[in-house]
């Protein structure tokens, strides 16, 4: 009774939430081009004849491209062990469906995954008739738990993430989520920390597994490789010019990391990699005010010698070849916002790691990193130029980069322990 008045209350409730979040997501449609995409497949209707999808494949659930990244890891993993199996990948964002859409894996279905309105999720699963759905981090939805388990498909969280103000928000709630949670019928958690927290959540101890992170599995990750054609772009900002990139960077740090790279070497280039690549229009405005040339990727031209010249990469998808071309990688969202943004792609190219003091959403990671010397940490604009100028000393670089390796080396097989889990879960539901 008390599961069915939360439902009910939810239910309410959830046109509201999405008539005021409405506004927001189109604008962000619009920047990021997602009209051009199936974006009906999100409100469960769909154009393509039903009897040609694949029935009674795996499904994948994840929101964003780094998500989307991490389902696609898991995939390949899968794909491999087991040739036969058919997959859907389903994401929350336009930017999610672009990246697994070219990720061109065969036979692969990419669709949207359906609000978590009743008649959406049983149009979406009516048509799909899934054997499996994969969570990938988060993005749990009651109703879309409810129904999957009436119809006995099996419902897994792989890769289980909660960030220290959500787990506190949560365990304020913990009795109206564990009737949900409650539904989920395996979890793969990245810490031992986390068991008690999922517990709380309503999970059966028996259904938590600790696996490590997919996201630092050093295993199951190729270091990336360089490009010739990125090595081109940059040979023509000048030969033998150190190379700092600032990974996923949020507003106002583009220019404090920028000042900070030219303040540590004037012969370095800096190289920006905004978070989100529709930001490109106005980190090219903030950095001309602060009296720096940026150079467009999407817009490329030889930059002018002499002008304080700065690379900014606003396309989709290609950090990691970008960090495999970099001398030092400095982690955006760490110094102005709040959580950061992943250092795996960083240490897997064995590059030295500069973050801020805001690395909340990759805890305990950092801690860890910080523990070990494996990071140089700074707050204010002189203390990242001083980390660059370290992390520029070949020596401090080999052992930075070594020690940040010995610290992913905790979550060594993590993919393979999540394909163990996720299968038996599958087979025994």
């Amino acid at each position: 009774m008390k599961e069915l008045a939360i439902l009910l209350i939810y239910r309410a409730l959830l046109p509201l939430l999405f008539i005021f979040a409405f506004p927001g997501w189109v604008v962000k449609m619009l920047k990021r081009g997602g009209f051009g995409t199936a974006l009906n497949e999100r409100i469960g209707i769909y154009t393509t004849e039903a009897e040609f999808e694949p029935s009674g494949a795996v499904h994948l659930h994840a929101v964003s491209v780094g998500e989307t990244a991490l389902a696609l890891k898991l995939l390949r993993k899968w794909q491999a062990a087991h040739p036969g199996t058919r997959f859907v990948l389903a994401t929350g964002t336009s930017t999610g469906h672009a990246f697994a859409s070219m990720a061109e894996v065969p036979g692969l279905r990419v669709t949207y995954s359906p609000l978590d309105f009743p008649w959406m999720i049983r149009s979406y699963l009516n048509r799909f008739e899934p054997s499996q759905v994969v969570l990938i981090e988060g993005e749990i939805w009651p109703n879309f738990l409810r129904i999957a388990q009436k119809r006995g498909i099996p419902v897994g969280l792989a890769n289980a993430r909660v960030s220290p103000h959500s787990a506190r928000r949560f365990l304020k709630i913990a009795p109206l989520l564990r009737p949900f949670f409650s539904r989920l019928s395996a979890i793969c958690i990245q810490e031992e920390d986390h068991r008690k927290l999922w517990e709380t959540l309503g999970i059966d101890p028996k259904n938590i597994h600790l696996t490590g992170s997919l996201k630092f599995d050093p295993q199951s990750s190729d270091a990336p490789q360089l490009s010739k054609d990125f090595t081109k772009m940059l040979s023509s900002f000048g030969n033998d010019r150190p190379v700092v990139l600032a990974a996923s960077t949020f507003p106002g740090e583009e220019t404090l990391i920028a000042s900070a790279i030219l303040a540590a070497n004037p012969q370095a280039l800096p190289v920006i990699v905004p978070r989100h690549a529709e930001r490109r229009a106005e980190v090219f405005e903030t950095l001309t005010k602060a009296g720096f040339n940026p150079i467009l990727r999407t817009a490329f031209q030889p930059p002018n010698a002499g002008k304080k010249n700065v690379f900014v990469i606003d396309t989709t998808g290609e950090l990691a070849t970008w960090t495999s071309h970099a001398d030092v990688v400095v982690i955006g969202k760490s110094f102005l916002s709040t959580g950061g943004q992943n250092p795996a792609e960083a240490i897997l190219a064995r590059k030295p790691l500069v973050f801020g003091q805001h690395m909340e959403n990759f805890q305990p990671l950092a801690a860890h990193l910080v523990e070990a010397k494996a990071v140089l940490v700074a707050s204010s604009e002189t203390e990242i130029s001083k980390a660059i100028r370290t992390a520029l000393v070949p020596a401090k670089s080999a052992s930075l980069s070594e020690n940040a390796m010995l610290v992913l080396a905790r979550h060594d097989g993590a993919t393979q322990k999540h394909l163990q889990i996720l299968q038996h879960t599958c087979q025994t539901a």
